[in-house]
């Protein structure tokens, strides 16, 4: 009997695959027919996330006396991440991560009571979009490199500076920006701002024009003179590297689970389609060429998967260590590069036409290596924690 890779895994439970149905039906729905149309507008429609807020698919973390579902179980996101891969949703599925993964849990890790009251409803429903804003212009990985200044005035803090790739930057209500409040003061000079939708002097750029990903907005953010209220200051001041250093895991466990389940996807397409086609009289699928790169891509993912999966319970539970995500994420995301690249091989030239969603996932895929901290950073901070 052939495999078939989307099979129930012992690491789900009856409850994960309960939910997996209402999100495969969610996607069925609502998002399988609207993905070319996002891709065209460079932005996916607010309506998608009004329902994914419905359903119960963006706030499954946040407690729920803040509207959220009270599930501190991340295999419950891990569903909705295979699921959206799994058609080939990728801009959404960065969307919705950068949402539920890695901007909001500064939100619900770190707000105030108030803070909470008021924002973390907003991203369950849908209606709050937020993105977080680190990366600037003239510094990518290098967080130290940071030159956005926030100043006291009063009971205010002025933000000036600039962001760039930012994701959910287009349609954010509220972005979380890392700004420099002490220059003399290192890590402990750093700290974390809400900047609401609607503030003077808060300005977006164009909405980037991206290898991939086209469907998920990333852009430019200006801050000149922003006056941002003491009730938006997320911690206390000088707190933000602290913060960053706490939520990166996180954000990396995110990105190392996406690209087991886009190989995954990536390899249910392929292995579809080298049993359609014939070449030379025979299947592809028969050819041995074809058996040892599928049987590399399917062991490799394997082994990534464990791995990946056993990485779940200590952040459920608050203690993944940044040496284990940076190993996760960094493996994950090159092995989701190779994959995705030997199995458009395999459909030969129909692999570099647009309607096919392995072309889609080609161009998809390539940011994962660089984003949320390069294969190179992974690897600094897994070298150096080796060598003291």
């Amino acid at each position: 009997m052939a495999t078939d890779l989307w099979a129930p895994r012992p690491f789900f439970d009856a409850d994960h695959e309960a939910f997996r149905d209402a999100v495969r039906t969610f996607v069925t729905r609502h998002v399988a027919g609207e993905m070319d149309r996002w891709e065209h507008e460079g932005i996916v429609s607010r309506d998608v996330w009004l329902e994914a807020g419905r359903q119960g698919l963006l706030g499954i973390s946040f407690p729920e006396k803040f509207g959220g579902g009270g599930v501190e179980d991340y295999r419950f996101r891990c569903v909705v991440i295979e699921e959206l891969q799994r058609v080939g949703a990728a801009s959404l599925a960065v969307s919705f991560a950068t949402q539920s993964d890695i901007a909001a849990p500064y939100l619900r890790d770190f707000g105030s009571v108030e803070q909470l009251e008021r924002w973390l409803p907003g991203c369950s429903t849908g209606e709050h979009i937020v993105a977080i804003a680190m990366t600037e212009p003239g510094t990518g990985s290098d967080l130290q490199g940071i030159r956005t200044t926030a100043r006291r005035d009063g009971s205010d803090w002025i933000l000036n500076g600039s962001k760039t790739f930012i994701s959910n930057g287009i349609l954010a209500d509220l972005v979380v920006v890392v700004a420099r409040t002490d220059p003399d003061a290192g890590s402990r000079g750093f700290s974390l701002f809400v900047v609401e939708e609607g503030m003077p002097g808060f300005s977006r750029g164009r909405n980037l024009d991206k290898v991939g990903l086209h469907g998920q907005d990333t852009a430019e953010l200006v801050f000149e003179d922003v006056r941002v209220p003491e009730a938006n200051l997320l911690g206390e001041p000088g707190g933000g590297f602290s913060m960053l250093m706490r939520q990166l895991a996180g954000e990396r466990m995110s990105i190392a689970y996406t690209a087991c389940a886009g190989s995954r996807a990536a390899l249910a397409w392929t292995l579809e389609y080298v049993r359609d086609r014939s070449a030379f009289g025979r299947r592809v699928a028969d050819f041995q060429n074809t058996q040892f790169v599928l049987a590399e891509c399917v062991t490799e993912l394997d082994v990534t998967q464990a791995y990946v999966e056993s990485l779940v319970d200590p952040l459920n539970r608050g203690e993944l260590s940044a040496v284990d995500a940076a190993k996760a994420k960094w493996w994950g995301s090159e092995m989701h590069k190779r994959t995705v690249d030997r199995c458009l091989q395999l459909f030969g030239g129909y692999g570099y036409m647009e309607e096919y969603p392995i072309a889609r996932a080609y161009r998809d895929t390539r940011i994962s290596t660089i984003y949320g901290g390069t294969t190179e950073i992974m690897k600094v901070i897994i070298g150096r924690d080796l060598v003291g």
